[in-house]
């Protein structure tokens, strides 16, 4: 049995992506004794770690977030198979994901809508002024709108 379950190259997974994973791994190892999984990733092996402590604490191997992400760093620091949950996007993500199987946070399936961006001061690089910001949109992986350059 194989399940795909990619993201884009460079992102920690969205939270509902990360319980899906979680869930099917989880039921697949409790359906016989024998089943293993096998977790493969093209790009940046980081958000492998995602995966797998999210799994450590959803499956109650390691008690807490912070538990699991030691846990996982330890043991890669023995078997360097995979590179640590070392970026703070994925390490928040892993608090989150916490956060939901402890009920602190729940998941807000309500529409955003984003009706302004205010700037507060543009920084100024060089002494005549060489910054110049755009804004970029997106909305699913997709740009929807990119201001002037």
């Amino acid at each position: 049995q194989v399940l795909d379950f990619g993201w884009p190259d460079l992102h920690t997974p969205a939270l509902e992506k990360i319980c899906s994973i979680c869930k099917a791994m989880d039921t697949w190892l409790n359906a016989a004794t024998h089943n293993v999984v096998v977790l493969h990733n093209k790009g940046n092996r980081g958000r492998l770690g995602v995966v797998v402590a999210a799994y450590m604490h959803y499956s109650n191997i390691s008690a807490s977030a912070d538990q699991a992400l030691d846990r996982f760093a330890m043991k890669r620091f023995y078997e360097d198979k995979v590179v640590p949950v070392g970026q703070p996007s994925q390490k928040r993500y892993i608090h989150y994901f916490s956060g939901l199987l402890s009920g602190s946070i729940k998941m807000n399936n309500k529409p955003l809508f984003l009706h302004h961006v205010i700037m507060h001061g543009i920084p100024n690089f060089e002494s005549k002024g060489g910054c110049r910001p755009f804004l970029k949109i997106y909305q699913s992986m997709q740009p929807v709108y990119t201001s002037g350059i």
